[in-house]
């Protein structure tokens, strides 16, 4: 089967290869993939990955075989699902435990950019829960997790304000109330602060947050430091800064249901994913673009 595989030496990042077929274990079911997502943050990954490895954790596509102990979708059911690497391929074992069934009316392709960013988006707003009249900032607001966190913080109820680096940038948001062009020209306190940025941002951050309110923290975009005194917090009293990591920020049986919340949203319209689509031919030249921050919301790939 075809595959993409690391190449750090090569011409490209990454390229096509003809791969072993995937030999699942006991609690995994093989999937053939229909689309799968390019998250920024994996880029770097091609960099420092060695020849060969073989990246991809954003997919959607058909169970082809179910997991062998019996547990998770059966065979011909259309799923989301979220693998540790070796997604971009033709097929792919899954953990039973980390996939959904897709409602009918949802698309493989509107699937494949929910794993890593959905599950961010939500999950980092979990810690402001419950968000009903809340204020709440989201950096980042253009990119795959804002755009999500952006639309899930607004169905919760809150009121949110969304900061994009460009207003090119803001023209497809969903949910928002407020758009600033960065962090400081936010007005006023957060009760949660969903950043991404790190350096400038994340200090301005802490200059809005409320009393015993949270900033999560679940990216470093800008590759800066922010160095950070305890009088920073004086006019923001018990306020806390959180890390964030969505693998281990919930416990595994908490992936499925997780992703077929998502999925859920996405069918009643609640959820709309921006996508820019292209053949999986195309990810040497798309990913560049990605990185650069030239498209909004979410890259996704269809093997064809």
């Amino acid at each position: 089967m075809l595959a993409i595989v690391n190449t750090p030496e090569g011409a490209a990042p990454v390229e096509l290869r003809e791969v072993p077929e995937p030999q699942p274990a006991p609690n995994e079911a093989v999937v053939e993939v229909r689309a799968f997502s390019l998250n920024r943050g994996e880029l770097r990954l091609f960099q420092i990955r060695p020849e060969s490895w073989r990246p991809g954790q954003d997919i959607s596509g058909v169970v082809v075989r179910s997991a062998a102990e019996g547990s998770g979708p059966k065979a011909g059911a259309r799923v989301v699902a979220l693998t540790d690497s070796a997604g971009w391929a033709q097929r792919a074992a899954v953990p039973a435990h980390r996939m959904a069934v897709l409602p009918d009316n949802v698309c493989f392709e509107d699937a494949a950019a929910l794993p890593v960013a959905g599950l961010t988006a939500l999950r980092a707003l979990r810690h402001g829960a419950p968000l009903l009249g809340k204020r709440v900032l989201i950096t980042g607001a253009a990119g795959g997790v804002g755009h999500l966190a952006t639309q899930l913080a607004a169905r919760s109820g809150a009121r949110v304000t969304a900061v994009v680096g460009s207003p090119e940038r803001a023209r497809h948001l969903r949910g928002a109330d407020e758009i600033v062009e960065g962090i400081n020209r936010a007005q006023g306190l957060f009760a949660l602060i969903l950043e991404s940025a790190g350096g400038p941002s994340l200090a301005a951050a802490i200059a809005h947050i409320e009393a015993k309110g949270t900033i999560v923290v679940f990216g470093n975009s800008s590759g800066e430091p922010t160095p950070i005194s305890f009088r920073d917090f004086a006019e923001h009293p018990n306020s806390r800064m959180q890390s964030f990591s969505y693998f281990t920020s919930e416990a595994e049986e908490r992936f499925a249901p997780d992703l077929a919340l998502l999925a859920s949203l996405v069918a009643d319209g609640s959820l709309k994913p921006q996508l820019v689509e292209r053949s999986w031919r195309d990810i040497a030249q798309i990913g560049p673009q990605l990185r650069d921050r030239k498209i909004p919301g979410k890259a996704v790939f269809r093997i064809d």
